[in-house]
This record gives structure tokens, C-alpha cells and sequence, in this order.
């Protein structure tokens, strides 16, 4: 259903409303110790000893999180690299970042969470980025993500809310983090890019070294009450450290993890390893110790099975590939005990990956496919990928705040549907906004998908035409409740959007009486409301035969055609614009005119109705009114300085206006008067402007034009 929606909803609605609630998600499936425990299978090794360093040890909030970064990803597949880079790894630098007014030293179960989760999505992105975009961004992988990461891990005075266990579980996955980005970008450009990173992460056995083995002394001098005493290291720096958290510090980074970082890091970077990690000299010799404890244990045999790491491949430094052991000689990845070189018989799995078997991974099959272990893989490429003026407007669109209530126009072409032989006489988006109708003067109805492609340049064609009508064709819309069609030609036809198969026609009863007016009636109401040139309104149920009301609206009175209806968003009234300026309401419970009074001093041109009882029309004599139902005196009372406004849509509080002039305007309902005003260049909009339609959900325009072309504009 999630991938469904997000190929459904665009890549902006998808990116603010399904991305953006799946990454906060993903923190979720990681708080709590629970989620925390390695998954490791009965029979198997510890987690740390499992395997080679990057291959992946899954804890059970891996599992947990599996679809919501398969949702994810499937979202970056639809919309391109864009959607890793611009919003994802932006989210990621938010949630390691530590928080500006609050102490080093607090950390909280959700923070814990988003620092498990930021490293794991930061490792499936790094995996399908290309290399010039990873070359690209690796500054601010190394400033904004790993740096921020390390100063929560190595931290002296930061306690996790979990323990050792949670800052295992992150140093693990740093670790595979940090040796995916080395496997990618090769020795020279970590020594250029990643130094600082890889350096700090050492750094921290030799600050725990000394405090051990030296036995350093913490000053308490100059400590006031609720500040930590500090340390003075063999490099001269005096650092602050909390006693209490010695014990946890010392549980993580133990010989053994000396040992599972060592190995596989002098392998990956050779000699360079001297340059740029100071002390790679005493995590050596602690990572020996570790060999010389795992030697001493051989030596019992009932010791020996639970000591032993399991078989993996091996890495290439240079070749940044795996090579697989050939049953009878392996150095990294596979077993050392003591000066014996152990193969185990299982070392060889079924359909090994790219990097190879995973060892010591178990629960749910997370880690089990070989993909999960890819060092790169190629992002498909989508007919939907953001590119061009889809792109520039998707940046801007993830920025704006989800509180901002306005309506931003910005002109930026995004794709154009030709087709129409005729002036576009109506456009109307259907409910779900993923297609659109429209109508025009070469009689045709046209059902349009509005799925993004191309760069702003696409040109989309018809899903459907409809062709039964006689006439030129000025209404079209969706009844909403049975999922059909209504256009009029000065009759009704109510047909299937699916197969295009006509259901039913409404003829007006006398052929010299035609239909001038159409709207249909909000859900859960089946019925079609009509005008005809004689003022009477006659109301239709598309379910069954003949008609179900019929009011005369005029009255004593001469007030002309009715131009334009409306039905409240309740279905309770219905507002009728006639050709002299007048405006009649009628109650569709009673058929009782509730009101009629002299609204303009021209044609009304378009009515729409509003939540609140709030009625918007406009007019040739350049007004657009704001109007309470029962209220005598309008709201607001806009003007257009040089033509009418013949056609607007509504966003929320807000009036997006059109004139023949071709400029786009924006108004509020609430406020004192005043429009922002924006005139269409000829590159984004050719012709006159005939039709106007919002699509609320995506904060798209579309435009309807006399040479029958429509634009869609954000």
C-alpha cells in the first residue's frame, strides 16, 4: 500500500507526507534495549566476532525497520538519487546533531534510537549512490554524519540510556560504515577525506588505555558542584570524563573490539594506516593481546567453539572486492587461533553474494541476502526521476514548512498536455489528483494522468477521449460517490472514466430550453444539479430514471441565465449566478429560496461554495465578492484593475484568480483586501487563459488556454 501511495501521490506529496513520516518511523524501530540485541542464531558466534568487518550483524530493530527502509528505498527508486541527497541525508545530519541548549551528557532513549538509525539508512544510501555523487557529498557524510556519530560514541562524559549494549550496537555499525565509504572511495581519497573520522574513532582506545593502565588520575580541582572532574592525556589536552562511565566504555571497546577494528582497517588501508591514525601502534598491540587470550583458550576444546569468529570472505584493499577462500589458505576473514589458520567446513555458502556469505547473521532473514552485503549497487532508473524543473520544484517544496497555509506561485512549468483541436473550456481534477478532465470547444471530453515525467518539456497524452458529444462542451466533473463522469453540452452525459462507456444522457425537455448550467452534489450524494435557460433548476440521481426535483428560481423576477452553480460542501444548498448579476440560494431540503439579492452589476461569471457557508463569485463588471450565505453585506470585495476575472479555484483560506490577460493572482478569504499578482511569460503559457483548476494536495496549477494546449504550473 505504502509503495502503491508513493507512486500514486507525486514526488512532492510523496516526499512530505510518506517519506518524511517513514524516517521518523524508522527511529521508532530501534528505541528500547530490546531492540537492540544482536540476532545471532543457536550454534552460531557472537555477533562481534561473526564474519569480516563490513558484512552486516543485524540487531532485532533491523528487522523491525526492514519494510520502512524497503518503503524508503522504493521511494529513491521512483524519484532518483535526488530523494537520497536532498532529503534523506539531510534528515540524517537532524538527527545526529547534538541538541544546542542541552548537556553533553544527556541522551535520551529516542536520541539513542535516531543515532542507531541514522547509520543504518546512511549505509543503504551510501550503497546506491553513483561515485561522482558520493565523491560529491563525502565532506558532508564526514562533518554532518560520522564526526557527530563519533562524538556521541568515543564520548568520556556521555552515558547511553542503554548501557554497553547500545553503544556496541553503534560502534558496530559505524565500523561497517566506515569501512563501506573506505571500500568505495579507496586509500588515497579516505586519507584526504576521512582522517579526522577514522583518527577519532582510534583515538578512544588510547584515552581508556591510560585511564587503565596508567592509571591516570582524574582532577578534582576547580570542580564545582555538578561540573566532572578532567583528565590531562599523554597528548597534553585536558578532557573532561565521567567515573561512572568507565565501566561502559570499558565493556564496548575491549581487545576484542580492538582485534574486529584493527585487522580488517590495516587491510583497508595499508600503509597509509600510520599516516592517519597516531595510534595504530597500541590498538596493534591491544588486538595481539586478543590473539594471544583466544590462543591460551584453544588449548581447551571445550572452550574452543564459542571463541572461535566465524569463516567470511576476504577483503581486497586494493581491489576494494572480495576474494572467496579456496578451502585451503585464508588470511583476513577467516579464523585465527593462535598461529593456526582454522577453515571451517561451512565457509562456502549457497549463491554467495557480491561480498560474499554472511556468517553469524540469524532472526528474519534481514542480513541473509546477498544484496544486503553490496558494496554498490545501480538505482534504477524510473520514467518518474526527478529532473529539470521537476527537480528544482521538488527542492523547493521539501523545504516549505507543512504549517505554511498559503498558496506560492512560482511559474514553473512542469508538463503540458496537447490534443485539444478547440479552446479548453473547463479543466477539474479528479478527487485523488492523479488524473485530471477536461472539456473543450472540439466536443470532446479528455482524461489526463498527471504523473510527473521528463524535465518540465513532457508532453503527456490522453489516457481517454471521450467523443459522444454534439456540442461544445463547457462543464465537466466527477460525481464523487459513484466514480463518475458529468459533462454537459447543453445536455448531460454521465459515462464511466474507466472504459469511457456512456451510462446515462439527461436531454433538457424542450430543445429550445437548453441546459446552461451544471454541478454536481458532494459525497455521499449521487445526484446532478442542472439549469436551463428558463431559470428552473432540476436536480438528477444517477442511480435511477426521470427527475428527482425541480424548482423554478426566478421568481417574479427577469433575472437572466444562470452562468454559474455551486452546492455547498455539505450538499444543503445550492447558490444559482445568473447573467444579470443576480444571486439566488435555495435550500436542496425544502427547495425553499433562502435568499436572492443583487450581487454584481455584470454577468456572474463563476460561484464557488466554501465551508463556513462562505460563497466566492465573480463577475465581468472585474469584482470578485466574498460572501456569508444569510448575510446581507459582502465579507471582502476584490477589483481587477483592467479585465474580469473569469475563472478562480480555492486553496484553504485562499482565491487563485485568472484573467484573459493572462495573469495569475492570489487572495485571501479571511484577510482585509489585497492580491498578489503574477503575469505568465509566453516561455511557460502560449495563447489566452480559458480555464483555471488547483490541485490542493500537490499546490499545482492547471491552465487551460484558447489553441487547446493545458499547462500544468507550480
Amino acid at each position: 500500500m505504502v509503495r502503491w501511495l508513493s507512486a500514486k501521490l507525486g514526488p512532492t506529496v510523496a516526499s512530505r507526507h510518506v517519506a518524511r513520516n517513514l524516517l521518523r518511523l524508522l527511529t521508532s524501530c530501534y528505541v528500547g534495549p530490546t531492540r537492540q540485541q544482536f540476532t545471532v542464531s543457536s550454534g552460531e558466534s557472537p555477533p562481534l566476532n561473526a564474519g569480516n568487518i563490513y558484512q552486516k550483524r543485524p540487531v532485532l530493530g533491523d528487522i523491525v525497520s526492514g519494510p520502512v527502509l524497503s518503503c524508503l528505498l522504493h521511494i529513491a527508486h521512483l524519484y532518483g538519487e535526488p530523494v537520497l541527497t536532498y532529503q534523506y541525508l539531510p534528515y540524517i545530519s537532524y538527527l545526529v546533531a547534538p541538541g544546542s541548549n542541552s548537556s553533553p551528557s544527556r541522551l535520551n532513549s529516542r536520541k539513542e534510537a535516531g543515532l542507531l538509525a541514522a547509520v543504518t539508512l546512511t549505509q543503504k544510501i551510501i550503497v546506491y549512490l553513483s561515485d561522482t555523487t558520493l565523491m560529491d557529498i563525502l565532506p558532508r557524510i564526514s562533518h554532518e554524519v560520522l564526526l557527530p556519530v563519533l562524538s556521541f560514541l568515543t564520548s568520556l562524559v556521555t552515558g547511553f540510556p542503554s548501557g554497553a549494549q547500545a553503544r556496541t550496537v553503534l560502534c558496530v555499525k559505524t565500523i561497517s560504515l566506515i569501512a563501506l565509504i573506505c571500500l568505495r572511495i579507496g586509500q588515497e581519497m579516505v586519507q584526504q577525506h576521512l582522517s579526522e573520522p577514522v583518527a577519532t574513532f582510534f583515538l578512544v582506545f588510547s584515552q581508556l588505555h591510560e585511564l587503565r593502565q596508567q592509571d591516570l588520575q582524574l582532577d578534582p580541582e576547580g570542580c564545582g558542584e555538578g561540573q566532572l572532574p578532567e583528565a590531562t592525556f599523554s597528548d597534553g589536552q585536558r578532557r573532561p570524563v565521567d567515573p561512572t562511565l568507565l565501566e561502559e566504555l570499558q565493556k564496548v571497546f575491549t581487545l576484542e573490539m580492538a582485534y574486529t577494528i584493527y585487522v580488517p582497517f590495516s587491510c583497508l588501508l595499508g600503509d597509509i594506516i600510520r599516516k592517519i591514525i597516531p595510534n595504530h601502534e597500541l590498538v596493534g598491540e591491544l588486538a595481539g593481546l586478543y590473539l594471544e587470550s583466544i590462543s591460551l583458550s584453544s588449548r581447551n576444546p571445550a572452550s574452543l567453539e564459542p571463541t572461535m569468529p566465524s569463516a567470511g570472505p576476504e577483503w581486497d584493499p586494493q581491489g576494494g572486492g572480495c576474494l572467496q577462500d579456496d578451502g585451503h589458505s585464508g588470511t583476513f576473514g577467516s579464523v585465527l587461533v593462535g598461529n593456526r589458520i582454522q577453515i571451517p567446513s561451512d565457509s562456502q555458502s549457497e549463491n554467495p553474494g557480491p561480498l560474499g556469505p554472511i556468517s553469524g547473521v540469524g532472526g528474519g532473514g534481514l542480513g541473509s541476502r546477498s544484496e544486503d552485503n553490496a558494496l554498490k549497487r545501480e538505482l534504477p532508473r524510473s520514467a518518474h526521476g526527478l529532473s529539470g524543473n521537476w527537480l528544482a520544484y521538488w527542492q523547493y517544496e521539501i523545504g516549505v514548512s507543512q504549517q505554511d497555509a498559503h498558496f506560492h506561485f512560482h511559474q514553473i512549468r512542469l508538463q503540458s498536455f496537447p490534443g485539444h483541436s478547440g479552446a479548453v473550456k473547463c479543466v477539474a481534477p479528479l478527487s485523488s489528483e492523479d488524473f485530471f478532465l477536461s472539456g473543450s470547444k472540439d466536443r470532446t471530453v479528455r482524461l489526463w494522468p498527471l504523473y510527473n515525467y521528463g524535465d518540465g518539456t513532457n508532453e503527456t497524452v490522453p489516457r481517454l477521449i471521450y467523443a459522444q458529444h454534439r456540442k461544445s462542451v463547457f462543464y465537466v466533473g466527477q460525481l464523487e460517490a459513484p466514480q463518475y463522469v458529468v459533462s454537459c453540452d447543453g445536455a448531460v452525459h454521465i459515462w464511466d472514466p474507466f472504459t469511457g462507456k456512456i451510462l446515462r444522457t439527461v436531454e433538457p425537455s424542450d430543445s429550445r430550453v437548453p441546459l446552461t448550467a451544471v454541478a454536481v452534489m458532494p459525497a455521499p450524494h449521487t445526484s446532478i444539479t442542472m439549469a436551463s435557460s428558463d431559470s428552473t433548476l432540476r436536480f438528477v440521481d444517477c442511480r435511477k430514471p426521470g427527475l428527482q426535483h425541480e424548482f423554478r428560481l426566478g421568481g417574479g423576477l427577469n433575472p437572466g441565465l444562470v452562468r454559474s452553480l455551486a452546492v455547498s460542501p455539505s450538499g444543503r444548498s445550492v447558490v444559482a449566478g445568473f447573467s444579470s448579476g443576480f444571486m439566488v440560494l435555495l435550500d436542496t431540503r425544502t427547495g425553499l429560496v433562502l435568499r436572492g439579492w443583487p450581487a454584481h452589476e455584470g454577468d456572474i461569471l463563476q460561484i464557488k461554495a466554501v465551508e463556513g457557508s462562505i460563497l466566492v463569485s465573480s463577475s465581468s463588471d472585474h469584482s470578485l465578492t466574498v460572501w456569508k450565505e444569510l448575510e446581507q453585506k459582502p465579507t471582502h470585495h476584490y477589483k481587477s484593475a483592467s479585465d474580469p476575472i473569469h475563472t478562480f479555484d480555492l486553496y484553504g483560506s485562499e482565491v487563485v484568480t485568472g484573467t484573459v490577460a493572462n495573469k495569475i493572482g492570489v487572495c485571501s478569504l479571511l484577510e482585509p483586501p489585497s492580491q498578489a499578482t503574477t503575469k505568465l511569460s509566453s516561455e511557460n503559457f502560449r495563447g489566452t487563459l480559458t480555464s483555471l483548476a488547483l490541485l490542493p494536495t500537490k499546490r499545482h496549477l492547471l491552465l487551460g488556454s484558447d489553441n487547446g494546449v493545458i499547462r500544468l504550473l507550480a
